[in-house]
């Protein structure tokens, strides 16, 4: 279901929901069940994996990839240049890759050229400024680790 008050111009699988006020540029490449909650923007080189979960007001830019069955909650801010500038013609696009099972909590900050592990967590406002182990649970600013994500769930 594409809501008519976004403006998707990719190729969306009919089992994934666009909701109101989303733009989608055409060369996005969205899977399979996904949910994009209302104000997102997803950029043409963006990645979305099936079972994906990207809560209000995310913008998802040129070369963040997220993998399959990861929730994204509201308001997280990623990045994709280290230094940015205004009319910068040197700018460098640095890859960030969201792995397999991970959750990113609310108003949370990604730099860019990181990868977040599989099934890993980040704490609700965190600021991710180096790689996140698979399973394991970062918070804070910068973000550090706290623990396991099994003993998280003990």
């Amino acid at each position: 279901m594409i809501h008519p008050l976004s403006d998707c111009q990719a190729q969306v699988p009919e089992t994934t929901n666009i909701w109101q006020f989303c733009v989608v540029l055409p060369g996005a490449k969205i899977g399979e069940n996904c949910n994009i909650c209302s104000h997102c923007f997803i950029e043409n080189e963006a990645v979305i994996g099936n079972n994906v979960t990207i809560k209000n007001g995310v913008q998802i830019w040129d070369g963040i990839t997220i993998e399959d069955n990861v929730q994204i909650g509201a308001n997280v801010s990623f990045t994709n240049d280290k230094y940015p500038r205004a009319k910068n013609a040197k700018w460098k696009l640095e890859p960030t890759l969201v792995k397999r099972g991970a959750s990113i909590g609310a108003g949370s900050t990604i730099l860019c050229g990181v990868t977040i592990g599989e099934n890993a967590m980040i704490g609700i406002g965190s600021v991710v400024t180096k790689d996140v182990p698979a399973g394991e649970v970062w918070v804070g600013n910068p973000a550090h680790f706290l623990k396991k994500v099994e003993e998280y769930h003990k």
